[in-house]
């Protein structure tokens, strides 16, 4: 009978204990919630605008797939299986855009990525505030100027009648050189006019992993007897080696990705061979010829490799221990 009511004494305390322990959980899941919902409120906008603008059109992907019109709507369409992308890759114009495309895309990566970097590393070893806050804003006002603004100003600085370039090789007694409406010049007008308008900006990130760095490794280096170049070279890349491959793995899926707005404002028939793009491909067929269905599976295609390229860049980072997931 001991042992009986003993049990049942050290039931009823685990029992007690138990409750006790759930409650508690409660009161501080609850708690954790009170704490947390302002920060929840102010995400609810962004969580908004993703799902409304970002995952819902995803759904739009279904045109690709559909001979889409706009009387019967996305649902009322007739399926039309793999013939759009069968017809996209039979088509020797549009394998020669996504060529275009790939090229672009790649070059302007290759050549405008460590220039960011650059600027960000040559910033921080301005000691002078007021100069440095100068060639800051210097560099960071192209950014905002719509590439509207920049195709006139390249236009008035390459332009063969007008340019000011060609005035002053013609007043030194030279020929006007058609640098717009050349496959080499354009090229290089079109990523040095990418980079003018974005490197400064794009810095901003790499400044803030920069300042980041704890100063009493530069102390540490200059003390071993490093001067600027090795302390950049053995202390600041290091520190923001992190930052420098999180920017890489996301550009890959940029890199079928070329922007309409400076395509569009610096292209021109002359070098149509090489900037004919994705983008401009959908806005001449899809917008104005109506072929929605064509476009949506170009836009598909596009993002399928670009995101097949972040996958892919995430796991050769992970080779040195330097992934994003």
């Amino acid at each position: 009978m001991k042992s009986s009511a003993n049990e049942i004494i050290q039931t009823n305390a685990r029992g007690a204990v138990s409750k006790k322990i759930g409650i508690s959980v409660k009161r501080r899941g609850g708690g954790r919630l009170r704490r947390n919902l302002p920060l929840l409120l102010m995400f609810l906008p962004v969580a908004v605008f993703f799902i409304t603008f970002k995952y819902v059109p995803m759904l739009g992907n279904i045109i690709a797939f559909k001979n889409y019109n706009l009387v019967q709507g996305v649902l009322g369409s007739p399926w039309a299986g793999l013939d759009n992308f069968r017809m996209i890759f039979s088509n020797p114009q549009t394998i020669l855009i996504i060529r275009n495309t790939f090229m672009i895309s790649l070059l302007s990566i290759i050549i405008g990525f460590p220039f960011p970097i650059l600027i960000a590393v040559m910033l921080n070893e301005v000691r002078k505030t007021w100069l440095k806050k100068t060639v800051q804003t210097l560099l960071y006002m192209p950014h905002f100027f719509s590439w509207v603004i920049i195709g006139g100003i390249v236009v008035t600085l390459f332009g063969t009648q007008a340019g000011a370039i060609n005035a002053l090789i013609v007043k030194l007694g030279g020929e006007p050189i058609t640098f717009l409406y050349q496959t080499g010049s354009w090229l290089a007008i079109f990523f040095g006019s990418g980079i003018w308008k974005e490197a400064g900006f794009s810095a901003i990130i790499y400044l803030a992993a920069v300042g980041g760095i704890d100063p009493h490794l530069y102390e540490s280096a200059a003390l071993d007897g490093a001067g600027k170049l090795k302390q950049i070279w053995h202390v600041t890349l290091p520190g923001i080696l992190p930052i420098i491959t999180l920017m890489s793995i996301l550009s890959m899926g940029r890199i079928m990705e070329v922007g309409f707005d400076q395509v569009y404002n610096l292209q021109n028939a002359v070098v149509s061979d090489v900037s004919n793009v994705i983008s401009t491909y959908i806005f001449t067929i899809g917008i104005q010829s109506g072929l929605y269905s064509i476009t949506t599976a170009m836009g598909l295609f596009e993002s399928v490799i670009g995101f097949t390229l972040v996958l892919t860049a995430n796991q050769l980072a992970r080779k040195f221990n330097q992934s994003l997931w």
